[in-house]
């Protein structure tokens, strides 16, 4: 947890205003958000409140209709208008993504897996990168399986080469979009763990998750989403001890009890 981090700092994200819609289905209504730098911030709420999309409108693979996104120092959209697509794929690669599912390349190694962004977008020469994606792996744990493919991993460990491969492309900000909910129960502690060690180093992230847990022992800031706003946001300890919305209570109440 970095509860020191101070307010005076420029916001690592700056979210004023977001809206977004699928057709008549208004999903984001109107959101101000900002993620301070070595901030960890989690997202709860229901199914459908909007978490995803909030979390995907911030490095441009959902377009918002209105409002304006700022992350690591630039106007992602403003408006509805994005940046030009050679400027957004030169800051998505400063915001690392972990999706639900892997999106690992089946027919490379895990090494190549990770080695690929630095090579191809870094311009790293095969040497560095390698070296480089051998370092992450020894941070998730995964040394062992440089060499195999990823059809040979467990789905935990699939997801900790997807987080080494995001982190080599050394992102200022990483945002996980339910990073274990598509995992047996029990290899999502494995990923949680690697999560947990990132916060730990002062990586400033964004997570949508179900993991209570986590969003308890690690966040800086739980936001709780519904109906398309935050309902509320806060230190986690007030959100779990003392929600301040009825609606957060009930949410928290439905949740821990099948936990």
């Amino acid at each position: 947890m970095n509860a020191t981090t101070s307010n005076n700092a420029e916001p690592m994200v700056r979210i004023r205003g977001l809206r977004k819609a699928f057709g008549e289905h208004v999903v984001l209504n109107g959101i101000d958000f900002d993620v301070q730098p070595q901030q960890v911030v989690v997202v709860i709420g229901p199914s459908g409140s909007g978490k995803s999309t909030f979390l995907r409108c911030c490095n441009g693979l959902e377009e918002p209709q209105g409002g304006r996104v700022d992350i690591c120092g630039r106007t992602l959209v403003n408006e509805g208008k994005m940046l030009p697509e050679k400027e957004l794929n030169a800051l998505r690669e400063e915001v690392g993504m972990v999706f639900q599912s892997f999106n690992l390349f089946p027919h490379l190694s895990v090494l190549d897996n990770v080695t690929l962004g630095p090579r191809k977008l870094h311009k790293l020469s095969r040497k560095d990168a390698d070296v480089l994606a051998h370092d992450l792996l020894k941070k998730v744990g995964l040394s062992h399986k440089a060499d195999a493919m990823p059809g040979s991993l467990s789905g935990g460990q699939k997801q900790r080469v997807a987080i080494a491969r995001a982190l080599a492309m050394r992102p200022k900000v990483m945002l996980f979009d339910e990073p274990t909910s598509a995992l047996d129960p029990e290899l999502v502690g494995e990923v949680l763990q690697v999560m947990k060690l990132l916060a730990s180093e002062g990586m400033t992230m964004m997570v949508v998750t179900h993991e209570m847990g986590f969003a308890k022992e690690v966040a800086d800031v739980v936001v709780v989403m519904d109906g398309g706003g935050i309902i509320e946001a806060g230190d986690p300890q007030m959100i779990f001890s003392n929600p301040s919305k009825e609606r957060t209570r009930s949410f928290l109440q439905a949740v821990l009890t099948r936990q």
